[in-house]
């Protein structure tokens, strides 16, 4: 995927309020602008990182300039907006890159399903006269790491339990269900649930496991001209 116009460079003075940021340009300007991530963003939000912006051309933005990438250690680049997540992976899957997804007709996004009223991120189905199930696939967006580990969740996440609970109710009726970490930086040599960030979490992602429940991690290539979701990582071992 790549970013339509350039992205502006800037430095981070603070995060707030969950959905702003303050930003400093290089000719001293301070703006406010959009941050599309509900985590923590813990090792991502420290005050003087080098950040990049992208610009919208919507009137009706209130804050015209987002959030997108963040250098989080020299050289080491994350892209921190999760809105860009089901993009990735949906590209990926089209070009072949994410294997274990292959061989569908169609893809579909944001379709509703569940007892729960949720909506599945992706959606990939086969031609109806044949018996291969349909593949609920749901994204997470990946920006926490420790010591080349990928983790998820970076807060307590009661809507990442609803979506386990759905996805092992989709193979009880016979489906496939996938659930991908998106992983957006490049530090990373494997994936596995922060459990010191939400026990709970990991639990029940362990449950979802046994029950049938696949998981892949999948890592990008992030610049500041493109991101592009490109090599699986390893599932730690001790989960």
């Amino acid at each position: 995927m790549e970013f339509t116009t350039p992205l502006i460079e800037a430095r981070l003075r603070k995060r707030y309020k969950r959905f702003l940021a303050d930003v400093e340009l290089a000719s001293g300007e301070l703006l406010t602008v959009h941050t599309a991530n509900t985590g923590a963003m813990l090792g991502c939000s420290e005050p003087g990182s080098r950040v990049w912006l992208s610009v919208s051309d919507n009137p009706k933005r209130k804050y015209p300039h987002s959030w997108e990438i963040v250098e989080v250690a020299p050289g080491v680049l994350c892209g921190i907006n999760t809105l860009l997540s089901n993009a990735l992976v949906s590209e990926a899957i089209e070009a072949g890159r994410i294997p274990e997804l292959g061989g569908y007709e169609k893809l579909r996004r944001e379709v509703p399903y569940g007892q729960e009223r949720s909506r599945i991120d992706i959606l990939l189905e086969s031609p109806q006269q044949t018996a291969i199930p349909s593949c609920y696939v749901e994204v997470k967006n990946v920006t926490l790491a420790d010591d080349g580990v990928a983790m998820f969740p970076d807060a307590p996440t009661a809507r990442g339990l609803k979506h386990l609970r759905e996805l092992m109710e989709v193979v009880k009726q016979g489906e496939r269900a996938v659930l991908v970490y998106c992983v957006q930086r490049e530090d990373c040599s494997e994936f596995r649930p922060a459990e010191k960030v939400d026990a709970h979490y990991a639990s029940v992602l362990r449950e979802a496991i046994g029950q049938g429940v696949e998981v892949l991690a999948y890592q990008a290539s992030v610049s500041v001209e493109a991101i592009s979701l490109d090599r699986r990582l390893e599932l730690g071992v001790d989960w």
